[in-house]
């Protein structure tokens, strides 16, 4: 697909010149006031502060309960540099130059749009990364709880999210922008995990030359004993293929003693779209996280899952398919997994598909430290290039200190299929190209089935062949060859 033509919004803020020099104004509590001003003129990145000054003026009013939250990273942006290809190994592979080739612009309204429609009873709608609604007997927003265990768990999950170690550019834009925060509080033994939440976040074109950021944010709390589902799903208003915005949403995670989490992810925005996305997750003792990744659209599509297991007896399993169906597409999953007590038990699954002239990066690391004994993590990646152009960067890190463990990972990249598979269909009477279809599309279709709710798996894997097919046509049988 061609380069996308200049897009902008008319529910949008227009890009101010640059400030000279920029600085954070407004809201700051005095002690960062001042350590903005001293800090600011020697570490500053134009640029970073010109997006930082935007998101914090965009903000009219908030939470009290977010303050820490967005202090820490207004600070944090005054020495963080733009990434880029040169300044350090998170983004070695992956090009966010596309970021910067539109000024940005900020919806001062949620678009008069129609909330579009769900199948299941609990409901979240962000629009432009502003909250439109929230429905569900667990859910409600951030501004709106009352004085109670769910509002003490949301700001003591806030104040520690504060001090996240691991955090870039992308989680302190988001932190200093977000509005307000959809909180999903499970109380201790509720299961809900068969009646999902449903978080879908759409997003508009915009009007006057500018590409609309939005910074949804959501915290998930599930106590001890307690189920429950998540499904995300981010798409463009009307589907637009050529809708240029940025989407970068924050989704935290607590999941409590014995309590279960499932979450389902999919990525379906315009090819001319950015998506930056932070997944953070905590799991205590004997608590199970099961994730489930489809993403096929955005020109930009960065992913940064970070998930630490904070008790023993802990179960992550993470599924991810990516998909780069169109010219000069990116998408980057970079994961990381902490294990730090005893008998943790892992499994990643990680596939994609790169066609035209895509580039597809994973960098995946599962660290087991010294105390995480008789632990079974194993990671696996797999991947198919189904043109010459097309680019895969794969960097699976298994890093092991402990001494009695059961780990294993493995990567496999290939510009062909299994030859015993495509003479399994020939033998009975299938050709060659039918054969390869079907063999691509199971390849994907093994995650997507892996999403429990048949209306929204059955939704990704109708995306899926639609786009397989559409890139298969453009390769000329590549994989035949």
């Amino acid at each position: 697909m061609s380069s996308p033509s200049l897009c902008a919004a008319s529910c949008s803020t227009p890009l101010r010149p640059p400030p000279p020099p920029p600085r954070f104004r407004g809201r700051a509590p005095a002690s960062v006031s001042a350590s903005l001003a001293r800090a600011a003129p020697a570490v500053s990145d134009d640029h970073v502060l010109r997006i930082a000054e935007q998101l914090e003026d965009s903000v009219t009013s908030s939470s009290p309960l977010l303050d820490p939250l967005r202090s820490a990273s207004a600070l944090s942006l005054l020495s963080t540099p733009w990434p880029t290809r040169r300044s350090g190994e998170a983004f070695r592979f992956t090009d966010i130059s596309y970021l910067r080739s539109f000024p940005i612009s900020l919806p001062s309204r949620a678009p008069d749009l129609a909330p579009p429609p769900s199948p299941f009873a609990s409901q979240v709608h962000f629009s432009d990364g502003i909250l439109v609604s929230a429905s569900g007997a667990h859910v409600s927003a951030l501004a709106d709880l009352p004085p109670g265990r769910a509002r003490d768990r949301a700001a003591a999950a806030l104040a520690a999210s504060a001090e996240f170690a691991h955090k870039d550019i992308f989680y302190d834009f988001n932190a200093v922008g977000a509005r307000d925060v959809v909180v999903v509080h499970v109380p201790e033994g509720v299961k809900v995990a068969d009646d999902p939440v449903h978080i879908m976040f759409t997003y508009t074109n915009s009007g006057s030359g500018s590409m609309v950021m939005s910074n949804p944010r959501v915290l998930v709390v599930a106590e001890k004993e307690a189920e429950v589902s998540i499904v995300e799903e981010h798409f463009g208003a009307g589907e637009e293929e050529d809708a240029c915005y940025w989407a970068n949403p924050v989704v935290e995670i607590i999941v409590d003693e014995r309590a279960r989490a499932v979450h389902s992810y999919v990525q379906r925005q315009s090819f001319a779209s950015a998506h930056t996305k932070w997944t953070v997750v905590q799991q205590d003792t004997s608590s199970k996280y099961e994730f489930v990744e489809v993403s096929t659209g955005a020109r930009l599509n960065r992913h940064n899952l970070h998930i630490q297991q904070l008790g023993p007896e802990t179960e992550t399993e993470l599924s991810t398919l990516h998909l780069t169906s169109q010219n000069k597409q990116i998408h980057d999953l970079h994961s990381r997994l902490i294990l730090d007590h005893p008998k943790g038990y892992s499994r990643q699954l990680h596939k994609c598909i790169a066609c035209a002239t895509g580039n597809s990066i994973f960098d995946g690391n599962i660290k087991v430290n010294r105390y995480a004994q008789q632990t079974d993590a194993g990671q696996e990646t797999k991947c198919l290039i189904l043109s010459p152009k097309a680019l895969v960067n794969v960097k699976p890190n298994l890093q092991i200190i402990a001494d009695d463990v059961k780990c294993t990972h493995g990567a496999a990249i290939s510009g062909e299929l299994d030859p015993n598979e495509l003479f399994y269909f020939q033998a009975r009477g299938i050709n060659a190209n039918t054969a390869t279809d079907a063999l691509l599309y199971f390849f994907g279709a093994h995650v997507i089935k892996r999403i429990p709710f048949k209306p929204i798996n059955e939704k990704a894997l109708a995306r899926f062949k639609e786009l397989l097919s559409s890139s298969r046509q453009s390769t000329d049988g590549t994989l035949l060859s």
